[in-house]
């Protein structure tokens, strides 16, 4: 399967793989044979033909295991060559039950797909495999009887280490997951499904106030200099719009950001995806603030500071520079106020923002009037 656009492979979720396993193992325990390839058909409406491996049976003929090896395309995914496992035995009572095995998460926190208790199954590859699983039993004429299935993961908990699931309070393993049964390669979708997943868990946790903050630096930051706790904050990565727009969606009506002049400055210049890809303009930023804020009659005076600003190729070089001209602390009040403005605004003024900045070693540059009380009442 070709995504044209980017010349890039796509592949199929853990949620299409745990269906196609739960369907052959079913057919294997009905017809008591082996087959070694399955077709499914997705939600997009792509149709997934899985190779079927790792055929176990067990001792009584009760129940059978079998496994699809996740192909993600050509998306970066840790999952991909992991096995996805089912094991299906028939239950007579007409009901299908979708748990999780060895290397399956399980819920721990509210606000996820799932409720606290469950094994993190989500919603879709749920019905999935239940849909798979009726399929087979009314083609087979008993559709009177149900079917227990249990997803497991081999390595899966050692692979959960590597993805968000530990910041969401999913443990245990890694989550079975997808809306389409497709992995869009290169695709920022899965990162903003987080976020939001985050945000919506700060929700139902009750904090008032969200805390963002751009990546680690930030989290690092707000730990080191502040003792927050890491399950306080959301990483809103490079989506700091799009991190705006859910907050607002999910109910909040303030917002604190925090994090490394880098990634903020540009926010400042109204940059809502702080990606390299969309454009640098961070030394570009940092000189109209310069230009903004000081008398004209001084501006003669600093071109030699613009000069040296823009040939800076880190943000940490130039607040150096900046603080031997005695400006550190006008141009890092200015920024957090632009900062502070745009975000506002991005929420067309259903949130009110706060915001703290920070360079180098975790040392802050500035923080807006409520930032550090916000800080100690989020909830």
């Amino acid at each position: 399967m070709e995504n044209q656009e980017k010349k890039l492979r796509s592949g199929f979720t853990t949620g299409s793989c745990a269906a196609a396993a739960s369907k052959a193992a079913l057919l294997m325990l009905i017809s008591n044979t082996e087959i070694h390839n399955v077709t499914i058909q997705t939600p997009k409406g792509i149709p997934y033909n899985a190779e079927i491996v790792d055929i176990t049976r067990d001792e009584e003929g009760k129940s059978v295991t079998c496994a699809v090896i996740k192909d993600g395309g050509d998306d970066p995914d840790i999952t991909t060559g992991a096995r996805i496992c089912a094991t299906v035995k028939l239950t007579g009572d007409g009901e299908i039950i979708i748990d999780g095995g060895e290397g399956v998460g399980r819920v721990t926190k509210p606000g996820l797909d799932q409720p606290k208790g469950n094994a993190a199954i989500n919603s879709v590859p749920r019905k999935m495999i239940e849909e798979n699983i009726r399929q087979v039993l009314n083609g087979a004429g008993i559709m009177d009887l149900g079917a227990s299935v249990v997803i497991s993961v081999p390595e899966g908990e050692e692979l959960a280490e590597k993805t968000f699931n530990p910041r969401l309070g999913i443990v245990g393993g890694i989550s079975i997951l997808g809306t389409t049964g497709i992995v869009e390669p290169m695709s920022d979708r899965a990162i903003v499904d987080t976020i939001r997943t985050e945000i919506r868990m700060r929700k139902a946790e009750g904090y008032r106030i969200l805390l963002a903050a751009p990546g680690n630096y930030g989290m690092s930051f707000l730990k080191e200099v502040y003792g927050t706790a890491e399950e306080t904050a959301i990483m809103s990565s490079n989506f700091i719009y799009d991190t705006v727009r859910m907050a607002v969606e999910e109910g909040f009506e303030k917002l604190l950001f925090a994090g490394h002049i880098g990634k903020l400055v540009k926010v400042a210049g109204g940059i809502k995806n702080t990606h390299s890809r969309y454009g640098d303009h961070r030394m570009e930023i940092l000189n109209q603030i310069i230009q903004d804020i000081l008398p004209k009659a001084l501006l003669p005076q600093m071109d030699d500071l613009k000069e040296q600003i823009m040939e800076c190729v880190t943000t940490d070089e130039a607040v150096k520079i900046i603080d031997q001209k005695g400006l550190s602390k006008d141009v890092s009040k200015e920024m957090t106020r632009r900062i502070k403005a745009n975000l506002e605004d991005w929420s067309e003024g259903r949130l009110k923002a706060e915001v703290i900045i920070f360079a180098g070693e975790n040392a802050e540059l500035a923080a807006t009037d409520m930032a550090h009380e916000w800080l100690g009442n989020l909830k």
